[in-house]
């Protein structure tokens, strides 16, 4: 991602942070989502490769499962995460979001009565055209 090319803006957001950056701009409750042309297309005439591999499944699991109350766990610096519950209106819909800049850990989280005894799936690794993750 580019911000303002040649301005006194611009500046390079490295890859490792892009899919953390895009989990906090795609899946969460507030805001509104946006991705950046750049990071989608690539930017040929500054060598910037298209950012699709990452971004589709996070833009998928948007529309499909990122529905219902959010409760967030930020208690630790380098390992946040958060709990979307689902919804009635989006069947299969509820997403359970981790993200770590350092080196892992865990996370105790409630994940809500919607997706109680459900099987969650990384999504950022195999999804269906439908967005479904197996």
């Amino acid at each position: 991602m580019i911000l303002s090319l040649g301005q006194s803006l611009e500046s390079w957001i490295p890859d490792w942070f892009k899919p953390i950056a895009y989990s906090l701009i795609l899946l969460r409750e507030a805001g509104t989502p946006c991705v950046f042309y750049g990071d989608y297309y690539g930017i040929p005439s500054s060598n910037v490769s298209p950012f699709k591999a990452v971004l589709n499944p996070l833009i998928k699991a948007r529309k499909y499962f990122s529905y219902g109350r959010q409760t967030d766990y930020f208690d630790d610096p380098n390992l946040v995460a958060w709990v979307r519950e689902g919804d009635f209106d989006h069947p299969d819909s509820g997403l359970v979001v981790i993200l770590s800049d350092s080196t892992g850990g865990s996370k105790e989280l409630n994940v809500g009565q919607n997706l109680a005894d459900s099987v969650l799936y990384d999504c950022t690794r195999k999804c269906s055209s439908r967005g479904s993750c197996r």
